[in-house]
């Protein structure tokens, strides 16, 4: 998957920028590279804290970060923005996740793009819901840092010529 360049940017701080020489960084432990700088990953949560927390997370490892708090505005910043991956909350006002995954799905520039879920929903039902809308990814609060950054840097990896964009990663 190629590197997306943003229309707009997050106003967090770039709390990894006086890394940016060094060889090693925080994310090594994770896997990733310096090339995982250049994907942008759109976070959407209702939660405000929620949204500060997984930013600056995914900042110390090198992610460029955009982000939404509620279903209609991740489409919007979505369309705008064109991220490489959304992290996506299933419950918030306005629209929900899934909701506001299908209407992604519908746009024909962000069809392929992984959407994880990240909520506190943990039944089969729920992610039985989240893999019929196209939903990549699963992962249930409280985040595990550790299974996050592999299940992005997963879905990120190039891709087998016959693989399917939506793989059931959840189910794992």
């Amino acid at each position: 998957m190629e590197p997306k360049e943003p229309l707009a940017t997050s106003a967090l701080p770039d709390i990894h920028q006086k890394d940016k020489g060094n060889a090693r960084h925080a994310g090594d432990k994770y896997g990733a590279t310096a090339s995982s700088q250049a994907f942008l990953v759109l976070v959407v949560d209702d939660s405000i804290d929620n949204v500060v927390v997984l930013s600056l997370a995914l900042q110390g490892e090198g992610y460029r970060v955009v982000t939404a708090s509620n279903g209609k505005e991740a489409v919007s910043v979505a369309t705008l923005t064109q991220p490489n991956i959304i992290l996506m909350d299933i419950s918030m006002p306005l629209l929900d996740g899934l909701a506001a995954t299908r209407q992604i799905r519908e746009n024909e520039a962000l069809r392929d793009v992984p959407v994880i879920a990240i909520t506190a929903f943990s039944t089969d039902g729920f992610r039985r819901a989240a893999y019929d809308v196209g939903i990549a990814g699963y992962l249930v609060k409280p985040i595990d840092f550790q299974r996050m950054y592999e299940l992005i840097r997963r879905l990120l990896a190039p891709k087998d010529p016959g693989s399917s964009p939506h793989s059931s990663e959840f189910m794992k």
